[in-house]
């Protein structure tokens, strides 16, 4: 659905991105990662044709953007940071005006606006003005122009910024049901956001890709160790030397080992060896020996771990007042 082919932004005396590769299948959720200034913006927006790449190529379902931008634009629904709302519009008036700026055809503007307002939870908003809306329900508004044309990819800016817990779980969940019929990429700062609608993480540093990879696999790509934390009932000692035993473990430690020697229920961290998945046999191994597992639980880096591990390292110093990558082009320098 989206193909993004060594794409670089570059300007003079200051940092931009460079040779951003990734694709995106069609039903996908990607959530699009990085900090302050590492690139995100320019990236959307090169994705949907508010800026022109310095080199490289965008397509879109096939379709190039810098071939076809009309084509190309019609396939993309975005929602920046800010919603692009008209404060003094109601939401019915706002979604006719975006259905005419996105030649949705006359014939069909009352029914598709009418299901994208059911869609959003708009319901009983219709002739609301904007102004006098929550933050929440302006977020669902701007979705909803973001959606009203039908597009094949939906790009969200930090769509969950400033809202309430509530209207957080409201959006989230909006999002997941987007993601049935349309491709997103989703750019947060909330790294549990990720966890919880994401199928796919991307993380960019210092206008590079860091790292484009699964949730459930993000610990086999760092290199991490496959370690269990367990709690047996046994004595340590002969519960250790048992997991010792096992071919496939590198290390038992006791987690501690003061009062592991007169408790009745033990605590370890089982490290594998080649970072082998070890908890069948571990389990067949204590029900062998006579000593059940009272718990057994994984060990692994979070997500914000790994966010924090690959975007550490400082940023090259720009030149005294000069703006940011993000903060650039919020200034208007890509006009």
């Amino acid at each position: 659905m989206l193909e993004v082919k060594q794409v670089s932004k570059l300007y003079e005396n200051r940092r931009g991105v460079r040779n951003i590769d990734f694709s995106m299948s069609r039903g996908e959720i990607v959530g699009f990662l990085g900090p302050n200034g590492a690139g995100k913006t320019t990236t959307m927006r090169m994705i949907t044709g508010y800026l022109n790449p310095t080199k490289g190529s965008i397509a879109v379902d096939g379709l190039s953007m810098a071939d076809h931008p009309r084509k190309t634009r019609k396939k993309i629904g975005y929602l920046p940071e800010t919603p692009p709302l008209y404060p003094e519009l109601t939401v019915e008036a706002y979604l006719k005006f975006i259905a005419d700026l996105r030649d949705v055809p006359a014939r069909e503007q009352k029914r598709r606006i009418a299901e994208t307002i059911g869609k959003l939870g708009l319901q009983g908003r219709e002739r609301q003005i904007i102004r006098s809306l929550s933050k929440g329900y302006k977020q669902r508004v701007g979705l909803a122009q973001a959606i009203l044309h039908q597009p094949d990819l939906l790009i969200l800016d930090e769509p969950t910024s400033g809202l309430d817990p509530k209207q957080i779980i409201e959006i989230r969940d909006l999002i997941r049901e987007l993601g049935e019929n349309h491709t997103v990429l989703l750019s947060t700062h909330i790294l549990p956001e990720v966890n919880a609608i994401c199928n796919r993480v991307l993380i960019i540093n210092q206008g590079q890709v860091v790292l484009d990879e699964k949730p459930e696999n993000l610990g086999s790509a760092m290199g991490e160790q496959f370690e269990l934390r367990l709690e047996v009932k046994g004595p340590a000692q002969e519960v250790r030397s048992q997991l010792k035993r096992l071919s496939a473990v590198a290390e038992a430690k006791l987690m501690d080992e003061e009062s592991a020697a007169d408790a009745e229920t033990v605590k370890l961290l089982v490290t594998a060896k080649d970072r082998t998945d070890i908890r069948e046999e571990v389990f067949f191994a204590m029900a062998k020996a006579g000593y059940p597992i009272l718990e057994m639980k994984r060990e692994s880096l979070s997500l914000e771990d790994i966010f924090l591990k690959l975007t550490t390292e400082e940023p090259a110093a720009s030149r005294p007042g000069e703006p940011d990558d993000d903060d650039h082009e919020e200034a208007g320098e890509d006009a």
